[in-house]
């Protein structure tokens, strides 16, 4: 690695560091503020609790959100200042091309990019759940608890044979009602078991099912056996009867995938929330290239007013890029879209843009 390339990559880490240990301060100081009252009004609430269960997780979740943002500010304050030295020109004017300048440049996003992707993958979702934990029990009141403690009117495809629907069912209680399952090969119906009521055995993972009817569908005449009490397994658990958006947060990325294929298999209609924040894990680490190219085009020419124009442009762009972000997600958790497209298109967009001064910068 030349002189260059680690003169470069000392600045742009430096730099990095720097604007993000300012921004995460900032939210911490905001967040503290907001929940101060909560914090005091938690009787068995310690400080070291606070701290070690909170806020390095908030850290940790803020930090990897905040990355983008502290990568393209420091990028063009930074290189703002090499222009303002005249260091560009003499770079330049040594003999090394505008493309080549860019290297370091980009081996620095490429390292982020990969701590940020390893990050929003595997780390920040247990932060994420760490976080939900705390806030469930130390700061929300009684009446916004979000853990839900029943589900009514519940269909599910268990396989491409087997289906079973559940007029109610307590998840406190393990109990529910109206109960039926039903199990088909090809088009054709082969049996049918209905319940007044079932319980969920977590012990032996068996469900009890009472009052029971399991009528046979045969070619001229169907058959019917009833009774009490039935011990059985089905291939679902309690669990996958419910249906909440911020589960999705709280899963590290294979578990989310796995569930969005299972619950797909299922026949749950809906699961664009959760596509939106498995596709979102990658689209926004890959983001690093798009802004950091932004920029250090925007920053390589010297301009009059300094670092302060070159700020306010790239400032401006960022809040378009995570105006973008937020409308594509909202966009795509919509039933009618495509989320992978919806995700990618902020990415999309300032990619030309990107192109486009680069073109620009290199003539």
């Amino acid at each position: 690695m030349k002189i260059l390339d680690k003169y470069l990559l000392k600045k742009y880490f430096t730099s990095f560091i720097f604007t993000l240990l300012i921004l995460i301060p900032i939210a911490m100081a905001i967040d503290v503020s907001e929940k101060v009252g909560k914090f005091l009004k938690a009787e068995d609430l310690t400080v070291s609790e606070i701290i070690n269960d909170y806020y390095i997780h908030f850290v940790i979740n803020y930090g990897n959100t905040f990355m983008p943002l502290a990568l393209f500010i420091s990028v063009i304050m930074f290189t703002s200042k090499l222009s303002g030295n005249s260091e560009i020109i003499a770079i330049h004017s040594s003999g090394i091309s505008f493309r080549r300048f860019l290297r370091p440049y980009l081996i620095g996003a490429t390292l982020i990019t990969i701590i940020s992707l390893y990050s929003n993958h595997f780390i920040v979702p247990n932060s994420n759940k760490a976080l939900e934990k705390f806030e469930e029990t130390y700061l929300r009141s009684i009446y916004k608890k979000k853990t839900k403690s029943s589900v009514s009117k519940v269909s599910l495809q268990l396989s491409e044979s087997d289906y079973i629907y559940l007029g109610y069912f307590n998840f406190k209680s393990k109990n529910g009602y109206n109960f039926s399952y039903e199990h088909f090969e090809g088009n054709k119906l082969v049996y049918k078991i209905i319940s007044q009521n079932i319980r969920w055995n977590e012990k032996d993972s068996t469900y009890r099912l009472s009052t029971y009817r399991k009528r046979f569908v045969g070619a001229y005449k169907d058959s019917l056996d009833s009774g009490s009490f039935m011990d059985t397994t089905f291939n679902f658990e309690p669990k996958d009867l419910l249906y909440v958006d911020y589960l999705a947060r709280e899963m590290p990325s294979i578990t989310l995938s796995n569930h969005i294929k299972k619950s797909e298999n299922r026949g749950v209609e809906n699961l664009n929330n959760y596509k939106v924040e498995l596709y979102k894990r990658t689209s926004l680490p890959i983001s690093s290239f798009v802004l950091t190219l932004i920029a250090v085009t925007l920053a390589s020419k010297k301009r009059r007013g300094g670092i302060g124009v070159n700020l306010a442009a790239g400032i401006s762009l960022m809040f378009l890029y995570v105006f973008f972000m937020k409308v594509s997600e909202v966009l795509g958790s919509t039933a009618e879209s495509i989320p992978l497209l919806m995700v990618w298109i902020p990415n999309i967009i300032f990619g030309f843009i990107a192109t486009y001064l680069y073109v620009k910068a290199k003539q």
